[in-house]
């Protein structure tokens, strides 16, 4: 029973240290979001980072306008990133589990 145990902690520590590298590994996939005539492209990590803004120069003449730009290109790649986020660390969490009775519910 205490090996059990000790296994089944083992496997934990595991797939915990699993989903800390896959965290380190999603900073490095860029997800890149652009407004739909082009004027406006941001880019995130998948660990939704900003880490770049493009503005068309014809943008800075109108602040409410640029602004509007900035709130849904920026929605749009978060809600990408986010995606991207949520389904890999699922994937890396789930690989980790170890087999305990009962928790079959979170597979």
């Amino acid at each position: 029973m205490l090996g059990d145990m000790m296994n089944m902690m083992g496997k934990l520590k595991e797939a915990q240290k699993k989903v800390e590298e896959t965290k380190k590994r999603l900073d490095t996939v860029l997800v890149d979001e652009s407004s739909s005539d082009h004027k406006l492209k941001v880019t995130l990590t998948a660990n939704r980072t900003i880490k770049s803004i493009e503005i068309d120069d014809e943008l800075l003449d109108d602040k409410e306008q640029l602004e509007d730009y900035l709130i849904l290109t920026l929605n749009k790649a978060i809600e990408k990133a986010t995606k991207i986020n949520e389904t890999e660390l699922a994937a890396t969490a789930k690989e980790g589990m170890p087999n305990i009775p009962g928790m079959d519910m979170f597979k």
